[in-house]
């Protein structure tokens, strides 16, 4: 997807991007799809290495390992309070990548589009695309198109995979938890479940509550700036706070003991969460991480979260302990002790 503008092909007529739509011919490879990729992606996405127009990118790997994720985004609806499926395709792989402490440094999209979606809204997420990759310094250097028959898709499907690079040093791993270590969360939790079941099922609160996505591997570099020692990251999209705590505690053969009063929940957000009968433990998010790293470094860590505009919120939430069950427990506001299982069941399909 590249070329110089003196090398790129003219057609008879330009794209009707305001009353047009995806058709089969924009996915056979013909004059069609050419035009789509030309006048609409690489209109927005254009760079160096996408410009090379091969079905490959070309880079030099730089000094470090390489960090590889790929994440496939299905979400509904496409545009919701806060973001859509194209900035969330861009911050929810950069922040796979950067949950082992890597810079973030390139993405793929590939994106699957149903007959019949305006050819406005796939700007529009392209778009929006193109700005999350400008914010965050990630280009998009290859991709991939292909139209599916109507009925057969949801409008747009995009499947993005990151490539990043660890420095020497750093060692950040699900399976490093180690009892006494703390566990830290960056801000509020259930802000983008909430966001999309309340644009899914048309519900009108007093006060908008709108997904928390963003990418977060600047807020990552801060941390490790300021302690190079995190044991663990992790993004608590879905299952939210509850499964991924369970995640780590498995993949490290650890429990952890979390603290209610200590979590930080938006009063509007528990507020829905009750109406609807759900727990904010369970909810999804799209631009909250939590940490663990050894309780010594804790208040120094919650400090740099604490600086940084991603994590002015940012909480200790509770502590890694020895118990071979690897059970997540939870003191209560009232006092009380409970077990955090892992999210059971489907609680909101097509979250991201």
């Amino acid at each position: 997807m590249g070329a110089s503008d003196a090398s790129r092909p003219r057609y008879a007529g330009r794209l009707d991007l305001q009353h047009g739509a995806v058709d089969m011919s924009h996915g056979s490879g013909g004059r069609a799809m050419a035009q789509l990729i030309d006048e609409l992606f690489r209109r927005h996405l254009d760079n160096d290495l996408l410009a090379q127009g091969n079905d490959q990118a070309l880079f030099r790997p730089p000094a470090g390992r390489i960090a590889v994720s790929t994440d496939g985004h299905v979400i509904s609806p496409l545009f919701f309070p806060g973001g859509d499926i194209g900035c969330l395709a861009v911050h929810g792989t950069i922040n796979d990548v950067a949950m082992c402490g890597a810079r973030p440094l390139y993405l793929t999209a590939g994106f699957i589009l149903e007959e019949g979606l305006p050819l406005a809204d796939l700007a529009r997420i392209v778009a929006s695309m193109a700005r999350a990759c400008n914010e965050c310094g990630v280009p998009v250097v290859t991709g991939d198109t292909k139209v599916v028959e109507r009925g057969k898709g949801d409008g747009c499907f995009i499947t993005t995979t990151g490539v990043g690079v660890v420095a020497d040093g750093i060692d950040i791993s699900g399976d490093r938890a180690r009892p006494g270590d703390a566990i830290l969360v960056s801000g509020t939790i259930g802000d983008h479940g909430v966001a999309i079941m309340s644009k899914r099922e048309n519900l009108g609160f007093e006060t908008e509550i709108r997904s928390d996505t963003a990418a977060l591997h600047d807020l990552v570099a801060a941390m490790i700036a300021a302690v190079p020692d995190i044991h663990c990251l992790r993004d608590p999209t879905r299952g939210g706070l509850a499964s991924t705590l369970n995640e780590l505690a498995q993949q490290s053969g650890v429990g952890m003991q979390i603290t209610e009063p200590a979590i930080p929940v938006r009063a509007e957000v528990a507020a829905a969460c009750e109406l609807l009968g759900l727990d904010p433990l369970n909810v999804a998010n799209e631009g909250k991480l939590i940490a663990i790293c050894p309780a010594a470094h804790a208040e120094r860590l919650l400090a740099a979260m604490r600086a940084h505009p991603k994590g002015q919120n940012a909480a200790v939430i509770g502590e890694v302990f020895e118990d071979p069950h690897h059970f997540v427990q939870m003191e209560t506001a009232f006092g009380g002790n409970r077990i955090v299982d892992w999210l059971a069941g489907e609680q909101l399909p097509r979250i991201c």
